[in-house]
């Protein structure tokens, strides 16, 4: 077999890993099952990636790239700011629940940081990475709209990614990637929309709240 640089290997190994894991789990990516799907000799693995914990990194950030990048070229069309919102969240759940199976992968990565450190570092980096760009997203939209959010951006990002997850990983046990949402799973997704709207354009924030409850109880009521 001809020789490969490693700047080409590197990524056909990547490639090869995520197809694997997504078919079969991560659980199945070792390093003789990723060099049988391309076709190499196991020392190629282990001499591109140094540690299993370099493999599962370039994963992770290519599935991360492949799922941001997706969400980044969806248009969130004309018209009111709620329906821009909403037009990017539903670009959102496409990228998570499609054909590729591409956040069951992510969700078991998850699952494994819960006990391995070294794979809870890899998957901090990509919920920093994921956070940032929806924070990004929200503040842009808001500002195209002349809109200051009632509360930071990146905290209405949290609060939404959060109710995001749930109902992906809902989803995602009740049906096959790619399947259509049922009925309660689409008006969830809808309410989580309105919520994070309702955060963009409601009250002030709730820290913000008890000082002015305190002014309203101290204010001289009016005589009748």
């Amino acid at each position: 077999m001809a020789h490969v640089p490693a700047s080409e290997r590197r990524p056909q190994l990547v490639r090869a890993a995520i197809d694997l894991m997504t078919r079969e789990g991560v659980s199945a990516g070792s390093t003789r099952a990723i060099a049988a799907e391309l076709g190499v000799a196991q020392a190629t693995v282990h001499y591109t990636f140094g540690t299993k914990k370099d493999l599962y990194r370039a994963v992770v950030e290519e599935v991360a790239a492949q799922f941001i990048g997706q969400v980044r070229a969806a248009s969130p069309g004309d018209g009111p700011f709620g329906e821009q919102v909403r037009t990017l969240v539903h670009a959102l759940w496409d990228a998570a629940t499609g054909e590729e199976g591409r956040c069951v992968l992510l969700s078991e990565f998850g699952t494994l940081a819960m006990r391995d450190p070294d794979v809870r570092e890899i998957m901090l980096g990509l919920q920093c990475a994921i956070e940032g760009t929806a924070t990004e997203m929200l503040a842009t939209l808001a500002a195209a709209h002349g809109l200051t959010p009632a509360l930071p951006a990146e905290r209405i990002a949290v609060h939404f990614l959060s109710g995001f997850d749930g109902l992906t990983a809902r989803h995602l046990i009740r049906r096959q990637p790619g399947e259509q949402p049922d009925r309660e799973t689409v008006e969830a997704l809808d309410l989580l929309v309105a919520s994070t709207v309702g955060l963009c354009l409601g009250e002030p924030a709730a820290e913000d709240r008890p000082q002015a409850q305190g002014r309203a109880r101290s204010a001289p009521r009016a005589q009748p």
